[in-house]
């Protein structure tokens, strides 16, 4: 593993952790709403992980015999695969007066429970921290490097 592709790790991780707060503050922002232009409440979002491909932008290649035996490294980083609709069913509150309750008084709520999305993005705070950590240690340990050179 190369300096450039431990930078390349921590940058897909950054991008996939702020589309997943960017997912989530979606999904506070639209905590109470009962209409969509698909009809019903707003269905709660989550982003799905996957590793990513050995087609890495700072790849090292590989030349014919290098390091025989030696498999090809795969899957570093994350990628997004989806963003997804909870499948939870909406949360029905009694409220007569409101304009989208049935006959019965009740509303169909979304399925965001607020607790879980704050959890959730602490979470995802917390991991965009720790990345942008480690890209500052690489640039650290980089410079440091180069100052060997220099004496």
């Amino acid at each position: 593993m190369t300096l450039f592709s431990s930078f390349d790790i921590s940058a897909s991780a950054l991008t996939a952790e702020r589309l997943r707060m960017d997912v989530i503050s979606n999904n506070l922002a639209n905590a109470n709403t009962t209409r969509t232009p698909e009809g019903g409440p707003f269905r709660r979002q989550v982003v799905v992980f996957a590793p990513r491909d050995a087609t890495r932008r700072f790849a090292p290649k590989r030349r014919a015999g290098a390091h025989p035996g030696q498999a090809p490294v795969v899957g570093q980083g994350v990628r997004v695969v989806a963003i997804r609709d909870d499948d939870a069913p909406p949360r029905l509150v009694y409220d007569p007066s409101h304009p989208d309750a049935d006959e019965n008084g009740m509303v169909a709520m979304p399925n965001v429970d607020v607790v879980r999305e704050m959890v959730d993005l602490i979470s995802a705070a917390r991991a965009y921290e720790a990345n942008v950590t480690t890209i500052n240690t690489l640039k650290n340990m980089a410079l440091k490097a180069l100052e060997i050179g220099r004496v």
